[in-house]
């Protein structure tokens, strides 16, 4: 009878955590493709509603995204939806470029075969990225574009860097997205993209390195100023 009060407690335990996962990474997309826009202000209750989920799960999904840094809880006033300044966006794209970088000088160095497998992903996220700008669908692109980005990250088998990379990126790709109808048509990136690429598989880690670098400098270039022009005070 014990064991099946315990079985009882960790199944229900299992479940809640499930719960919470799905708020959490469903909360953290409506947030990242400006579902809901920065500076929203709402209840606990509002955002599980348009989430469609329970509040429970929701309000430990906001505490997990209070310390990502993409939320606010604010007592008796609800959750704000953090919004980014400009310099905000400056400072995460220096963190960016220097994880960015650093995770490819790290996949350059892989084995033969690690770097193979890793140039196929990332060569497969840039096609797509070609494929969607093909059909002038701009979602589409800053998928791919974020897919690649996340790879470069994720299979350079430093988990530190992955867990820094985690929320700056989040909140670049969220910038990438609200800009993304403001900016020049992205033609470059692709070719961007295949400079890494081409030095991964040939084991060059000064050139992975550089490439990766020169790429989100080009983009902070881009995006940084953009914002300040048009004079937008927060993001």
């Amino acid at each position: 009878m014990v064991e099946l009060v315990r079985a009882d407690i960790s199944d229900a335990g299992v479940k809640r955590g499930s719960l919470v996962d799905e708020a959490y990474a469903a909360l953290k997309q409506a947030i990242r493709d400006t579902v809901f826009a920065p500076g929203y202000q709402g209840s606990e209750q509002e955002i599980a509603v348009r989430l469609g989920m329970s509040r429970t799960p929701v309000h430990e999904a906001i505490i997990r995204l209070q310390e990502d840094g993409l939320v606010r809880v604010l007592s008796k006033r609800g959750v704000l939806i953090c919004p980014l300044a400009p310099q905000d966006i400056r400072e995460i794209y220096e963190v960016v470029i220097a994880v960015e970088s650093m995770a490819a000088e790290l996949l350059a160095v892989l084995s033969d075969a690690a770097r193979a497998t890793v140039a196929d992903e990332l060569e497969a996220a840039t096609t797509a990225m070609e494929a969607a700008l093909a059909r002038d669908y701009l979602p589409g692109w800053a998928e791919a574009d974020d897919l690649f980005h996340r790879l470069l990250v994720e299979r350079c088998g430093n988990g530190r860097l992955r867990r820094i990379a985690q929320t700056v990126t989040d909140q670049a790709h969220r910038a990438r997205m609200l800009t993304l109808k403001l900016r020049a048509r992205p033609i470059g990136s692709a070719q961007a993209h295949r400079l890494i690429i081409a030095a991964v598989r040939a084991g060059d880690a000064g050139e992975a390195h550089r490439s990766a670098r020169a790429h989100r400098v080009a983009a902070r270039d881009e995006i940084v100023p953009l914002i300040e022009h048009i004079g937008l005070r927060q993001l």
